[in-house]
């Protein structure tokens, strides 16, 4: 053997100690990589598997049955749901009453945007920026609405440009077209005709209520709000002071103004001035002028801080600027000196709750 290949045995018995010695070594990361994959892998499969709530069997987190109210805890079937509901059922009510305060102090939903001008509106009654259209179904705001019945196209519609209803017949028939597809809007204005006993239909309180109900289950808050308002007054329904409440709440989760304004004033009067003030000043921000004007008053006798006040005040004229448009400023203008009012007359719709 030559000295050349003794010196690359020797060179080679080196490197395999080196190797040898970096095996064995439990403080170096690289010798680690392989422990740590399967470290994370093992906990990724835990964080997949569940424990059932009931009877301690563990399955996948994806098959397991969830508790519909409070969504806490997980089955492996419904008898297991069903066996554990009385133990369960003290700290769901908890829970979902914890989660029914989130959302109810939540920062109000952005608003609606008008589908021609696409310019966010806040639609109200004291404070008419939109109308609601019996004949496509659609909420467009009073500038776009001004413009077309204060031009060529006056006996137009704004959006569809179809030409509103001849008489209260076809008008309701329209309506009842919309309400067939499933219209919220359609419903909430249906009731409000029975509600006031306008359009040509005798007044009743108990068919406005279904309908409000329905137009809320469809999505339209304001429905809500006027539900809210008849278990407030008794009227088509038995008097429920909370039930009015717990509908002028969903109606201000989903986005409601007047319902989060009402709701102050409700909590107000029964002593939470807290709770009561924290709804107006969420409906300020929003852009609402009556729940500002109280955040206002809360401030001069001490009530709300000047933060708060600070805030609600910001956050009003952010709103309020984001609604401005020129159409909407001639509407308005139009509507204080009477000429809005004889355009209506003429057939501009507004909603029954204006």
């Amino acid at each position: 053997m030559s000295s050349a290949d003794i010196k690359d045995d020797e060179q080679h018995a080196k490197l395999q100690e080196i190797s040898t010695s970096r095996k064995e070594c439990t403080s170096c990361e690289q010798n680690n990589v392989d422990d740590i994959t399967e470290g994370i892998t093992s906990l990724a499969v835990l964080d997949d598997v569940t424990a059932c709530a009931s009877c301690g069997k563990e399955g996948k987190d994806s098959d397991m049955n969830t508790c519909n109210k409070c969504k806490m805890v997980k089955y492996c079937n419904a008898a297991c749901k069903k066996k554990h509901r009385s133990r369960h059922k003290k700290a769901c009510q908890k829970r979902v009453a914890e989660l029914h305060e989130e959302a109810l102090f939540k920062e109000h939903p952005p608003l609606d945007d008008c589908p021609i001008c696409f310019i966010p509106m806040l639609p109200c009654r004291t404070d008419p920026v939109s109308q609601f259209q019996p004949c496509c179904g659609k909420i467009v705001c009073i500038g776009c609405n001004f413009g077309i019945k204060s031009g060529e196209g006056k006996d137009l519609c704004a959006f569809c440009r179809l030409p509103p209803p001849k008489d209260r017949d076809e008008e309701l028939k329209k309506i009842k077209n919309l309400m067939d597809k499933g219209n919220g809007e359609a419903f909430n204005m249906l009731g409000g005709f029975y509600d006031n006993g306008s359009c040509g239909l005798r007044r009743d309180w108990k068919k406005a209520a279904e309908l409000y109900l329905k137009g809320g289950e469809l999505g339209c808050y304001s429905a809500y709000k006027n539900l809210a308002g008849c278990y407030h007054n008794g009227e088509g329904v038995e008097l429920d002071k909370k039930k009015a409440k717990y509908y002028w709440e969903l109606a201000a989760i989903s986005g409601c103004v007047e319902a989060r304004y009402e709701l102050g004033s409700v909590e107000g009067k029964a002593g939470n001035n807290h709770r009561g003030l924290k709804h107006m000043e969420i409906a300020a921000r929003a852009g609402y002028k009556p729940a500002l004007d109280t955040v206002e008053r809360g401030f001069k006798c001490g009530l709300v801080s000047k933060k708060a006040y600070e805030h609600a005040l910001r956050g009003y004229h952010e709103q309020r600027s984001l609604m401005k448009s020129d159409a909407r400023n001639k509407a308005a203008a139009a509507y204080k000196d009477g000429r809005m009012r004889t355009l209506i007359d003429n057939g501009l719709k507004l909603p029954a709750s204006y």
